[in-house]
């Protein structure tokens, strides 16, 4: 009898033992979470990453029964915000939000301040936006093979404008352009605003951005819309055609918004973050407003966040490397 009770405390001596030897976060995982969680943006507030980490802010707040703070970390095309990610502690408290120039800067810069592979997960794709190409409402393009049509007759007569060297608007024009087998002059801008800003003055003759932007300036009046560069037509755009409808097969190019955990996080955290920002994407509320975005929902799992990363790094890298992009 002394011998079993003797046995008992040193079994609860050594558990209790064992247990202050874990590291804090380990121990947190059946509780998780147990304080305030933030999501980094490597943007500026009010453009499509910091839109898409505020659509699913107070919805993971109900959920998870924390607040969810969104920390904007802009500069270096990302890659400050995604180095804070990259390096932040692994207990789950810090996630990230990041588009589809996450998977370009692989290839655009030879040295990043963090390795995509062993510094990030993926916890969740969030939502895909196919680019709108947009003209001068003032051009004699109705559509996109009009366009091509002229730029193949008058190659350098025709220049595109991007939000930077590098982002999807970019590359998805030089996709473009090869397919197409033209040339046009990219005038690379300090962000999407002013490039618009030019196209509406005609200082440029085409436009590829995100539909968030050039929707409302079409139904304004300020921009024509000549093709969408998706598998099908948006929902918030249904007059405006495919570029495979036109006669272009294969091409699409989009941006797309994802959450990231650095890599050491619990795998169990970054189920259940990802299991959240599923619900929360599919939900029929978020859907009508990704909707009225022109952003298709997605809400996969870590793992096929983490394929589509992959293929879109190659997707990308191969369109930099053929057409000598660098880095502004």
């Amino acid at each position: 009898m002394l011998y079993a009770t003797l046995s008992r405390r040193r079994f609860t001596f050594a558990t209790a033992a064992a247990s202050l030897a874990l590291p804090a976060f380990a121990q947190q995982q059946g509780t998780w979470p147990n304080k305030p969680i933030r999501i980094v943006v490597p943007y500026t507030p009010g453009g499509f990453t910091d839109q898409m980490a505020r659509l699913v802010q107070v919805g993971l707040q109900t959920r998870l029964g924390q607040p969810v703070l969104i920390d904007n970390k802009p500069g270096a095309n990302s890659l400050i915000g995604v180095d804070a990610i990259a390096k932040a502690p692994p207990d789950g408290s810090t996630f990230g939000v990041v588009i589809a120039a996450y998977a370009a800067n692989s290839t655009l810069y030879p040295k990043l301040p963090y390795d995509p592979r062993k510094d990030l997960a993926g916890v969740s794709l969030m939502g895909v936006s196919p680019l709108l190409a947009a003209v001068n409402i003032e051009s004699p393009f109705k559509t996109a093979r009009e366009l091509i049509d002229y730029a193949r007759a008058n190659p350098g007569k025709v220049s595109f404008g991007s939000s930077g060297n590098g982002s999807a608007a970019h590359l998805t024009t030089e996709l473009w352009k090869s397919l197409t087998q033209t040339y046009m002059i990219h005038i690379p801008y300090r962000g999407a605003v002013p490039a618009l800003t030019d196209l509406m003055g005609g200082q440029i003759q085409l436009f590829f951005d995100a539909p968030t932007g050039l929707i409302n300036q079409a139904k304004a009046g300020k921009v024509r819309l000549i093709g969408v560069a998706g598998d099908k037509r948006l929902a918030a755009a249904p007059e405006v055609p495919t570029f495979i409808e036109q006669g272009f097969a294969g091409f699409t190019g989009s941006t797309w918004a994802g959450m990231l955990a650095p890599a050491a996080t619990p795998r169990d955290i970054v189920r259940r973050m990802s299991d959240e920002v599923a619900r929360i994407i599919r939900s029929d509320d978020t859907r009508a407003r990704l909707d009225a975005m022109g952003t298709i929902p997605a809400g996969g799992t870590p793992e096929e966040f983490d394929a589509f990363i992959a293929s879109e790094t190659t997707k990308w890298g191969k369109v930099i490397r053929t057409a000598g992009v660098k880095a502004e």
